[in-house]
């Protein structure tokens, strides 16, 4: 069983369609309810449940509400993916606090919610599959690990989030629960499309090869931890976005 958030945009979608292909039952949530029932009905030609709910994490009402009815409907969480996330690029002085604060609610106060509210679930999904323990997967960014120009409060929310998943580790994995933040930089989506004018789309990431290194932690022992996975683009600037 997986619940992943962001799931009608690039990275989230290809995660979804891999894990569904492997057989996984899913919550799915994003904020346009017709996307999310168009990827849906893709992910259900692969005969798995998908639970849709139509939800903004930047509200924590409907966090809750996307928790609670995993919990509801499926009674176990072997795999919980935070694809959801927002971006706003600019000096640090041409970005205001209401954009900050709206990176922040998404890209790390959600994630916090939702771990908050599922950990007792996957702590005893982790118990009854002691091999393979249950994972927390946040797609996070390079620009948390290595500063880039002009995206200080989007760095600075996914270094947060990276912070999270290394104090779930301590917390967590001697129980089976491990967590990880999956650091790209520029990945081909439509995120991303602000940057074509001086990054084509052929040289970027792609959302299939993040998803298949989700897929591989997925896979892993419940006694291996993997704090971070920095994913960089080919080239002479590796510690660029």
């Amino acid at each position: 069983m997986a619940l992943v958030t962001g799931a009608t945009g690039g990275i989230g979608r290809a995660i979804c369609q891999r894990l569904a292909h492997t057989g996984h039952d899913l919550t799915i949530c994003a904020r346009n309810a017709e996307r999310l029932a168009e990827v849906a009905d893709a992910l259900r030609c692969h005969d798995v449940q998908v639970r849709v709910e139509s939800a903004d994490m930047a509200v924590e009402a409907d966090v809750l509400r996307v928790a609670h009815a995993h919990v509801a409907a499926y009674h176990r969480l072997d795999a919980l993916v935070l694809a959801a996330g927002v971006g706003t690029a600019g000096p640090i002085e041409t970005v205001g606090l209401r954009r900050f604060d709206k990176q922040v609610a998404v890209n790390v106060r959600a994630p916090y919610t939702l771990v908050h509210e599922l950990m007792p679930l996957m702590r005893a999904t982790a118990a009854q599959d002691a091999r393979n323990g249950a994972k927390i997967i946040a797609i996070s960014s390079i620009t948390g690990v290595y500063a880039e120009p002009g995206l200080a409060a989007y760095g600075a929310s996914k270094a947060a989030l990276g912070a999270l998943c290394r104090s779930i580790n301590v917390e967590a994995s001697d129980a089976g629960v491990t967590a990880t933040a999956v650091s790209p930089g520029y990945v081909d989506t439509d995120m991303s499309a602000w940057v074509h004018n001086r990054i084509p789309p052929e040289k970027m990431i792609t959302a299939g090869d993040v998803a298949e290194l989700v897929m591989s932690l997925t896979r892993l022992s419940a006694q291996t931890v993997v704090p971070e996975l920095v994913i960089t683009r080919a080239g002479n600037q590796l510690y660029r976005a």
